[in-house]
């Protein structure tokens, strides 16, 4: 009875400790470091856009870019514990249940375990560029090569078109959410000032559609890549946003693309003030 009473005490404090101070600690600085990527390569677009730019418009040319600064190196490393500290919080989530309405169903907790996966293998690789290991390569040639290797399998090609069907809908979800203003629910907004609130509007609203356009395109050419079975039509980051610069509107799709990601760089600072976690 005693070892059940601990064990119970001992959950209850995990759990408390899982939503206090130390997973609220760990979820602002990963958003803050997630902004930091996203503003870095909306501003690599930017320059691509008006033919200025001479490095990947990606994750690996983020981080190149950031380590040229003053200090580069030890904002590298924080930009890896800052996306470490992401991982954590997705971890805890996925444990003791997300903040909100029916926070504790499979329906929050499982995609919340995905995030975990997904920003522990981001956090590792900055980490590994800030140790000096460099970058696996461009997230062009990354894809591809993931993409061949799955069509080497028994049914790769159906599953590279569900993936790409799937980064599709979530694109679309994405934006519509965005539009929609979705993220208010996440927000303390009573403790918003009406300056700040168009603040976080104009960012939530322009940087989410903007992210969910690059999602949706990146679906697109995966969708294509298995209808035609060639792993080399498939793009990742940088290919997909120089493919914006190919439609009739030319270079100023880009850059209205690019700016939005500036955009959603600032909407997670602004989260990582006022999100409630």
């Amino acid at each position: 009875m005693n070892a059940r009473v601990l064990a119970v005490t001992g959950r209850g404090r995990a759990r408390r400790a899982a939503n206090g101070s130390a997973a609220e600690g760990a979820a602002r600085a990963g958003l803050t470091a997630r902004g930091v990527i996203y503003l870095l390569v909306g501003i690599l677009a930017l320059q691509i856009a008006f033919g200025t730019g001479n490095r990947q418009a990606d994750r690996g040319g983020a981080l190149a870019e950031l380590s040229d600064k003053p200090f580069g190196a030890v904002l590298l490393w924080a930009l890896g514990a800052g996306l470490v500290g992401m991982a954590l919080w997705r971890l805890s989530e996925a444990v003791f249940g997300v903040t909100g309405k029916d926070g504790h169903t499979a329906r929050k907790r499982l995609p919340a375990a995905a995030r975990c996966v997904f920003y522990a293998f981001v956090a590792y690789s900055v980490l590994a560029f800030a140790a000096g290991a460099g970058g696996s390569g461009s997230s062009d040639r990354q894809s591809r090569d993931v993409t061949a290797r799955v069509m080497e399998i028994p049914a790769g090609r159906w599953l590279v078109g569900v993936a790409g069907v799937a980064i599709v809908v979530a694109g679309a979800v994405i934006g519509v959410q965005a539009v929609r203003r979705s993220y208010h629910k996440k927000l303390k907004l009573g403790a918003l000032s009406p300056r700040v609130r168009r603040l976080v509007d104009v960012t939530g609203v322009g940087g989410g559609v903007a992210r969910g356009l690059v999602f949706a395109g990146a679906g697109a050419f995966a969708v294509r890549a298995a209808v035609d079975y060639r792993p080399d039509r498939v793009k990742g980051l940088d290919d997909t946003l120089r493919s914006f610069a190919d439609t009739p509107l030319g270079p100023w799709l880009l850059a209205l693309v690019a700016a939005g990601l500036v955009l959603f760089g600032v909407f997670s600072f602004t989260l990582a003030r006022w999100r409630r976690v």
